[in-house]
């Protein structure tokens, strides 16, 4: 079994998505693991003339920038489909996702590749994979009048079903940043959370 690991936390060691990801890892042992840290080791953000390159639409073979950044992209995305299982350490910030998570998921949502257009509109072709994605949230989201602003588990959700994944799972710590007590209380459920996750 292959495993793709993503943190994405700037947060370092004080991560509690950091912490979680990786209890969920070892929780799946066995698997040959690959990890990105996407915080410390930035993938640059999706520019117009690589894109642009990408649908045909660009010349880059003069243009050594986009040609690496064409490679890079195309790194990831095979990196991605190799992967049987996806495990990512999700930060919480401004209501969505880190923007180096966003960066990843711009260079791994590519039609033809993990989608593709078809009679019926768009197919997911990333049916067979496993997505398990640890969240941390500083306050409660899960309901009450913060609900509305929550645009990370939502965001996520929609993205992998759009890939065609089905077997997509949340371990969510909330009200972390509520005093020690909350958050302990929320890392044990989480962990909780993760005892309970099938091995394999």
């Amino acid at each position: 079994m292959k495993l793709l690991h993503l943190d994405s936390s700037v947060l370092g060691p004080y991560s509690v998505s950091r912490d979680l990801s990786a209890s969920i890892v070892k929780k799946l042992s066995g698997a040959d693991v690959s990890y990105r840290d996407l915080a410390a080791n930035t993938i640059p953000h999706l520019s117009g003339l690589t894109l642009a390159a990408a649908m045909g639409n660009y010349d880059a073979s003069n243009d050594e920038a986009t040609k690496a950044d064409l490679a890079l992209s195309g790194e990831l995305i095979e990196e991605f489909l190799a992967s049987d299982v996806v495990v990512i350490g999700a930060g919480f910030y401004n209501f969505g996702i880190p923007s180096q998570l966003k960066a990843w998921i711009d260079r791994i949502c590519v039609a033809g590749k993990t989608f593709k257009y078809g009679a019926n509109g768009p197919e997911g072709l990333c049916g067979g994979k496993r997505v398990i994605v640890a969240l941390a949230r500083g306050g409660v989201y899960s309901q009450g009048p913060a609900a509305a602003m929550e645009h990370a588990e939502t965001y996520l959700k929609g993205v992998f079903t759009f890939l065609g994944i089905t077997d997509l799972e949340f371990v969510i710590a909330e009200g972390v940043s509520m005093g020690d007590e909350a958050k302990a209380s929320a890392v044990n459920g989480a962990k909780a959370t993760i005892d309970g996750l099938k091995a394999a």
